[in-house]
């Protein structure tokens, strides 16, 4: 059984047992997530989607909270000795998925 999911403004397709990462959450390692903002499930026969969705909730604990990779950003105008150089680290949690389909 899968479900897509929609949290920090993007989509993720999940079943039980996953880990993803996804936008900071509030809360510990080992505290648990709920997602009632749930737009499709299946389970390889039917598909789920809009109002039979109704109270669907997919189920995570919060496993980690950490800063992401580094992304660079470099601005340059040429022949102007203009160069400036940033990063960037986002923070980002990891989440793993205990359970799809309970209802609130």
């Amino acid at each position: 059984m899968f479900a897509v999911i929609k949290t920090g403004g993007k989509q993720y397709r999940v079943a039980k047992d996953d880990v993803i990462v996804v936008e900071k959450l509030e809360g510990d390692a080992g505290s648990k997530v709920t997602f009632s903002d749930v737009l499709m499930s299946g389970d390889g026969k039917t598909v789920k989607l809009g109002k039979d969705l109704s109270g669907f909730t997919v189920t995570g604990t919060l496993v980690k909270t950490e800063k992401g990779d580094k992304v660079t950003v470099f601005k340059k105008r040429r022949r102007n000795t203009y160069r400036r150089k940033i990063g960037h680290r986002q923070t980002e949690s990891h989440i793993k998925i205990t359970a799809i389909g309970g209802k609130e």
